[in-house]
């Protein structure tokens, strides 16, 4: 028999085995289930024997096999599903794994579709790309990640309450994006059209979970989309650019200039249906390229860490200040954000029952870096309000960095303690993923209330 805390500490294991079985793609969840019973039976069978529930586990584990292994063999057994996974939908764990190809590639094109028609729209009130750029600059997600959200939310078949959601949602951010009246030279447009497609992209990844609202797992699955998608949007954008090239250059060679529809119509329509377009990507095949993103993080996480390392040893030599102008304040700010991404693509892609290794010091080493270099810029930015007084652009750069110093701060608190075995890996797993709303909560402040409250500067 197992006493309470052995049975939690227990059950706990089999969660993160269940997940990392769960991030491989050619295993369903009924082939999960079907692991995780043979699991729970030979640990049993060891507890009954004398072994301790740890020992059992581990034990059990390991007559099981590398999960790799395993997977293989499942592959093997089932390679037809496998080749179809593979080739046409790739997400086995939705609820439509069953569903026509057909049937996606249809919901493909209506969207993508959509989305193209819909910045056209204004052209028929007058309006031009060219001439109302600030019009297009703000508004340009509502375009786009709509159409993106109605195709997961058919794929996910979301309840109508959510969808109202969404549609809520999306109207506020049109409201957001117009109804404010902002300068082409205010700040507060510059903000706007910053965070409201953060805003949109988080009402994005709530159409992406519909399946299951409050899964930590599927949230860290809509991390993983994210990377992918803006993989494959770029890649896009590539292919793109040689498609416009090949256009002009054909009919230019025969007296034909096409330059008014590039701009007009390829580059917008084509633009936003891309973004559409790369959804589907991710979703049609996600068992050949889940691993991109992480794989990257693994790259420049090193690199990243020692570029953080060398500005803190050259800012403590030099024992100059920062410059918290615009401009830098944005690339803090990305940087920042970078280093929590290759945090969360490490995080996605890591077995949560290997133990910490010389990867893990070196993202301990990378947060924390981040996290000082992330004091130094709060601590200037407060100095220069308290002395020159507050802008838009300072204010939601103050209120950014409080909510990164939060996040990096528990985070390398955390990794800390696994690195030192006392935390358990899923602990930084769980924080990352339920952290993301409060990222969401700020890009809709700074979008709504931010231009009323400094009078639209």
């Amino acid at each position: 028999m197992t006493v309470p805390d052995e049975r939690d500490d227990l059950e706990a294991q089999f969660t993160q085995w269940r997940q990392y079985v769960e991030r491989r793609p050619e295993l369903r969840r009924s082939d999960a289930d079907e692991l995780e019973d043979h699991l729970r039976g030979s640990v049993d069978g060891l507890i009954e024997s004398g072994l301790r529930a740890d020992e059992a586990f581990l034990v059990a584990v390991k007559r099981m096999g590398g999960l790799d292994e395993l997977s293989r063999e499942f592959a093997r057994e089932h390679s037809e599903r496998l080749w179809k996974q593979l080739v046409l939908s790739g997400d086995t764990d939705s609820p439509v794994a069953g569903a026509q190809p057909r049937r996606d590639l249809l919901a493909l094109i209506v969207c993508a579709a959509g989305a193209a028609v819909s910045i056209k729209i204004p052209a028929l009130f007058g309006m031009d790309m060219e001439q109302d750029v600030a019009f297009f600059a703000r508004n340009i997600s509502l375009f786009a990640f709509p159409w993106l959200a109605a195709f997961l939310a058919w794929r996910r078949q979301a309840a109508p309450a959510l969808i109202a959601v969404l549609l809520g949602l999306f109207a506020l951010g049109a409201v957001a994006a117009n109804v404010h009246p902002l300068a082409e030279d205010s700040q507060s447009l510059v903000l706007t059209g910053i965070h409201l497609p953060i805003a949109l992209w988080f009402a994005v990844g709530l159409a992406y979970v519909a399946d299951d609202l409050r899964s930590s797992r599927r949230r860290m699955d809509f991390v993983r989309f994210t990377g992918e998608w803006f993989l494959y949007l770029g890649l896009i954008a590539l292919g793109g650019n040689v498609l416009i090239a090949f256009v002009f250059g054909t009919f230019e060679a025969i007296g034909i200039v096409p330059e008014a529809f590039i701009i007009q119509w390829l580059l917008p329509c084509g633009g936003v249906a891309a973004v559409v377009v790369a959804g589907w990507l991710v979703e049609a095949k996600q068992s050949v390229v889940e691993n991109m993103a992480p794989v990257l993080a693994r790259l420049f996480t090193p690199l990243f860490a020692g570029v953080l390392l060398a500005f803190l040893v050259a800012f403590g030599w030099t024992g100059g200040g920062i410059d918290v102008e615009r401009d830098a304040l944005i690339l803090f700010d990305v940087l920042l954000a970078v280093v929590l991404g290759l945090l969360l693509y490490s995080i996605s892609a890591r077995d949560p029952l290997a133990p910490p290794g010389l990867f893990d010091r070196l993202q301990l080493a990378l947060v924390a870096s981040a996290l000082v270099i992330d004091i130094l810029v709060l601590v200037e930015i407060a100095g220069r309000i308290s002395e020159y007084g507050t802008t838009p652009n300072k204010a939601a750069a103050l209120g950014e960095n409080v909510i990164l110093l939060a996040n990096l701060a528990w985070s390398a608190w955390l990794v800390l303690g696994f690195v030192r075995r006392r935390t358990p890996f899923a602990a930084l797993e769980r924080w990352q993923t339920g952290y993301l709303p409060v990222y969401a909560a700020w890009a809709w402040v700074v979008a709504l209330a931010f231009p009323p409250l400094f009078d639209y500067l």
